[in-house]
């Protein structure tokens, strides 16, 4: 069995992190620190409430959804994607009929090497609104992406668009994902908990892929 992590690390390098020192061994007798993390840094799970009011919130998200076999579709075997490319249906051709109901998929861009520049947020590539829809109406259960959204993060319209279509329609989305070029099979065993926030708009996860 392999383990790929598949998680950017959480340090006040990162945008919306702060890691204090609480405690000390010299003076307190243990050491320990003070988290302050924004409930979409990093590696991360929206839930619904995030985008659509009174829907769910990331404590009453089905954890049977967040594990489980997943596809991994690789959007670079043409290629690098350009800065801001919409990903579409056709993007997806190849893999069709693997996608059916209940399906979860990972999306390879190899975007999550872009993290610490500018270009990781502003330019990353994109969920088409077409391309949502084709998801919601094939019944598919999760997708994770590695840029830190599916959608363009500067344009409010798109944004709330891709996320309502998703969320309505029952599609989980994880953001933020990293290293998916380690894996090297086409089905994985996917898992990516988000903490039991009561309320939650979204939870920073620890997201792996087994190998079997």
């Amino acid at each position: 069995m392999k383990i790929i992590d598949l998680s950017l690390p959480i340090d006040n390098q990162m945008r919306g992190v702060s890691v204090l020192p609480a405690k000390t061994i010299a003076k307190e007798g243990w050491n320990a620190t003070t988290l302050e993390l924004y409930s979409h840094c990093g590696t991360h799970m929206d839930a619904p409430v995030h985008f659509v009011d009174g829907a769910a919130t990331i404590d009453e998200q089905d954890l049977r959804v967040c594990v489980g076999s997943a596809l991994v579709i690789d959007l670079t075997q043409n290629g690098t994607l350009s800065d801001g490319e919409l990903i579409t249906v056709e993007h997806l051709e190849s893999y069709h009929s693997q996608i059916t109901a209940g399906s979860r998929l990972l999306l390879r861009t190899d975007w999550y090497k872009r993290y610490g520049t500018d270009e990781y947020r502003d330019a990353l590539p994109r969920i088409s609104i077409e391309l949502a829809k084709w998801l919601v109406d094939r019944r598919v259960t999760m997708i994770g992406v590695e840029p830190p959204s599916v959608a363009d993060v500067n344009a409010i319209s798109e944004l709330t668009d891709v996320h309502q279509v998703l969320f309505r329609g029952g599609v989980l989305i994880v953001e933020g994902l990293a290293n998916l070029d380690q894996i090297s099979k086409s089905v994985v065993q996917f898992i990516a908990l988000p903490m039991k926030i009561a309320g939650g708009d979204g939870s920073p996860v620890r997201a792996i892929a087994i190998e079997a």
